[in-house]
């Protein structure tokens, strides 16, 4: 009998144990190219859709890349970040709401991209930061494709 009560307890147990583990956050990879399948100098893909929390993980497939991100392009209160050239960045977004980032040598040749974490709340904010000719060009482009 106590045999039977005890592997009852020790199963019971361990459910709970197993329920109360918290869901794993996710990580995206997004690689940094010389050419990918938008065109020239872009981030891959461009657009990222994650939960707060996730990680996204920059991986400068080819040489000459960073990642940073845009002032003005995120929520209040998100630290901005600056990855070194050529190497690879983990970011976890915690706050919910768009972040824009860029390739800092690219830039001008509009290699940029967003990260849309849960619900975004500052979607007029990141569309009001003034940025400049190809760049300019490919926000709007990918504002559209998000529907904002």
């Amino acid at each position: 009998m106590k045999t039977i009560l005890l592997g009852a307890v020790s199963a019971l147990l361990a459910g709970m144990i197993a329920g109360a583990v918290p869901a794993m956050a996710a990580e995206v990879e997004v690689q940094l190219r010389n050419k990918g399948t938008d065109g020239m100098m872009v981030f891959e893909p461009s657009i990222v859709k994650i939960a707060p929390g996730d990680t996204v993980h920059f991986v400068p497939t080819d040489k000459g890349h960073n990642v940073m991100s845009i002032e003005g392009m995120g929520p209040n209160g998100a630290a901005p970040f600056a990855g070194k050239m050529n190497e690879e960045m983990t970011v976890k977004f915690d706050q919910a709401g768009i972040y824009g980032v860029e390739c800092k040598p690219h830039y001008g040749m509009g290699m940029v991209g967003l990260i849309v974490v849960g619900e975004p709340q500052n979607v007029a904010e990141a569309k009001a930061v003034l940025q400049k000719g190809k760049a300019k060009q490919h926000f709007e482009k990918l504002f559209q494709q998000l529907g904002l």
